[in-house]
């Protein structure tokens, strides 16, 4: 499977922590293989952290895997240009992915609803999913 630079959403963690045989646990594996790039930042990370920590069945799900220190983006961010996001918490996310050039993987309706006029990518783990296979496929990866 082709490389591809996404933002993972914190609810992508939290369903692929609590179904393993879900497109969210398939898209986590892809990231720990190397097949998919996930980018991101310090609030992004202290977020996502964050919540699993706090979310008994998940404490002890090893993630620290997963931030590769070379997916570390260090650029400015600016969450405060997705003001029509309501979910505070999700602009850092959106700013993020606008700011790296990735699609934003996410199962919220706050994202997924607003995304027309935020100039960025934001797709649901199946949507994603979908295109990594048929990239693959096109690539002759399979």
């Amino acid at each position: 499977m082709p490389q591809s630079p996404v933002v993972l959403d914190t609810n992508i963690f939290v369903a692929a922590g609590f179904n393993r045989k879900s497109t969210s646990a398939k898209i986590m594996n892809a990231v720990k293989q190397g097949q998919v790039r996930m980018v991101w930042n310090d609030a992004t990370r202290r977020e996502i952290e964050y919540i699993m920590r706090r979310i008994p069945p998940l404490r002890a799900h090893a993630i620290a895997e997963l931030f590769r220190p070379e997916d570390h983006f260090a650029a400015a961010t600016q969450p405060e240009h997705f003001a029509a996001i309501p979910d505070p918490d999700d602009r850092k996310f959106a700013a993020l992915a606008q700011a790296a050039g990735a699609i934003l993987v996410s199962n919220d309706e706050h994202l997924l609803q607003h995304q027309a006029g935020l100039d960025l990518t934001v797709l649901t783990p199946a949507a994603f999913w979908k295109r990594q296979s048929r990239a693959a496929q096109a690539s002759g990866d399979v």
